[in-house]
């Protein structure tokens, strides 16, 4: 099929980009990177009257540490976060999550925002975000709003994000002290959604856990913040028990659906196990200072 017929923009500054989309708050849509909007025009599943392509306005595409905080802009590409020297030395569960984001192809001109935007909850940055802490820079021509990320999405491929805003910047608290995360997958083949994906992040205070996050991709219809397991985990001393317990709370937290990738049973048990796994990982990364 082909997309229904739309009106284009591609304006040079966010503020030309802002009045457009209030212009158009009822019938309009941004594009990116394009991988999720793309097949959806073209399947017809939405039908925007008015596209607003930001690809052109200059300073969205930053990823740094600023202000206390990782910064990644509207226009930072998955490809950009999978070869970055900064996630990988400071962020190991955003370098971790990134190659294993859909295909190359997709990779090459998705953006992390324009994932999160989407909400699928078989996306991965979801859960990432979740695990983090991180919070949205969302832009209107009113001004803009922060959101956290566990407000953000609020039911499958939907979100906070209002018709006339961008989401222009996400934040991630800067590392500090030992910290480490990890974020394992199982999908049937490479570019397939996610079967289980599971985050995981760890800041160690003086040998024991000191804040915990853990959140779970593609068993739920959204992504989902294992709250009863982080709050095991905080203050503790992490040893096989620990672990275990909050393997466990982790796959209680988890809402799967039985499907051709596998029964409630057999995905409530990945993220159990994937939970255990990740922890240990994101511990000996603490430890190493990675």
């Amino acid at each position: 099929m082909l997309p229904a017929a739309f009106e284009y923009a591609s304006p040079g500054t966010l503020d030309e980009a802002l009045a457009l989309l209030d212009q158009h708050a009822d019938d309009g849509k941004v594009l990116a990177g394009g991988q999720s909007l793309i097949p959806l025009l073209k399947l017809r599943l939405a039908s925007p009257a008015f596209l607003v392509d930001i690809n052109r306005i200059p300073d969205l595409d930053v990823l740094e540490e600023r202000d206390g905080a990782l910064v990644i802009g509207a226009l930072v590409r998955h490809k950009t976060a999978e070869r970055s020297s900064l996630l990988a030395n400071r962020y190991a569960v955003l370098a971790e999550a990134a190659p294993q984001v859909a295909d190359p192809l997709v990779r090459n001109r998705g953006t992390l925002a324009g994932s999160l935007a989407h909400a699928d909850p078989s996306g991965d940055w979801g859960s990432v975000m979740l695990a983090v802490d991180a919070e949205f820079v969302l832009r209107s021509r009113s001004g803009s709003r922060t959101v956290k990320a566990r407000d953000f999405f609020s039911g499958p491929f939907s979100t906070l994000l209002q018709p006339n805003e961008i989401l222009t910047e996400i934040r991630i608290p800067a590392r500090r002290g030992p910290t480490g995360g990890a974020y394992l997958k199982l999908e049937r083949k490479v570019g397939d959604f996610a079967t289980v994906g599971v985050a995981i992040q760890l800041q160690m205070d003086d040998g024991k856990v000191g804040t915990a996050g853990i959140a779970l991709t593609a068993v739920g219809p959204q992504n989902i913040k294992a709250t009863e397991a982080e709050a095991a985990l905080k203050g503790q001393t992490l040893n096989d028990k620990v672990i275990k317990e909050a393997g466990q709370l982790a796959a209680k937290a988890a809402e799967p659906r039985a499907d051709l990738r596998g029964s409630e049973a057999y995905k409530r048990n990945v993220v159990r196990i994937f939970t255990e796994r990740g922890l240990k990982r994101a511990y000996e990364r603490a430890r190493g200072g990675g």
